[in-house]
């Protein structure tokens, strides 16, 4: 039986540019964009998503790569399709909210076991690769980090998907070590959003805030620092950028 229509609301928001990221497999990507937006509140549940062909326009992709995306959304319980009217957001803990339990509760905490290994990892590898990268860096390394600011500042203003920009800051900051292995390693460490659907629904105080200005003045410091060659405190502003990460993706404070 098809379900009663939500009321549309409007859909205030844009999507990242997928054109740097061909390698990828698409449908993933546009995937990972609507998650993205569905999970931190951007695109709030009720909201009506624009129609197939918009968003196929949107993303650059085919109706196919499209409907794969969304197909998997559907099955992540995000999305839900009405017949005649078009697909609409959920809330994004799920459905079954605080009622998880069971494998779902052991999985999930393996899941928030590998973020925080990862952060982990991340506070040893990136304040070393921020103190290199302020004592090797060149020219083409500031523009690319620049650019990279830049970018998030300008999907910022448009409320638009950030957390590509972020992390091709910090791949940035790992090119500019010169070192090919310590941007292999950043890469590795990428957060895996289409895994996280369990995670969400296990963190039940998670409220869908988005501290990207937060995040936007920590880059721009460190991005100061390394410019000017200050290597310590490049390494400083990064260590207590990733330690806010971790604070940010375990609190609902709002202004964190």
């Amino acid at each position: 039986m098809d379900k009663i229509a939500p009321s549309p609301r409007s859909t205030d928001f844009a999507f990242a540019d997928l054109q740097q990221s061909k390698a990828e497999r698409l449908a993933d990507r546009v995937y990972e964009n609507l998650f993205h937006a569905i999970v931190t509140g951007m695109i709030t549940a009720g909201t009506k998503l624009p129609s197939e062909n918009t968003l196929a326009g949107e993303f650059d992709v085919s109706r196919p790569v499209l409907r794969e995306a969304l197909d998997k959304l559907r099955e992540d319980g995000l999305i839900t399709s009405v017949r005649g009217s078009g697909n609409f957001v959920q809330n994004a803990m799920g459905a079954q909210g605080a009622d998880v339990a069971g494998d779902s509760d052991r999985e999930a905490l393996q899941r928030i076991g590998d973020l925080l290994n990862g952060i982990e990892l991340r506070l040893l590898i990136e304040p070393e690769a921020a103190y290199l990268a302020a004592r090797r860096r060149g020219p083409a390394d500031i523009e690319r980090l620049r650019g990279a600011l830049d970018r998030f500042s300008e999907a910022l203003h448009k409320n638009a998907i950030m957390h590509y920009h972020d992390y091709a800051f910090h791949e940035a900051v790992a090119i500019a070590t010169c070192n090919p292995r310590i941007v292999s390693t950043l890469k590795s460490l990428e957060y895996d959003v289409t895994r996280s659907v369990t995670l969400m629904r296990f963190l039940v105080k998670f409220q869908p805030l988005v501290r990207a200005e937060a995040v936007q003045a920590e880059h721009e410091e460190i991005f100061r620092h390394i410019e000017a060659g200050a290597a310590n405190k490049a390494k400083r502003a990064m260590r207590n950028h990733i330690e806010h990460a971790r604070t940010r993706m375990l609190t609902s404070q709002p202004d964190f």
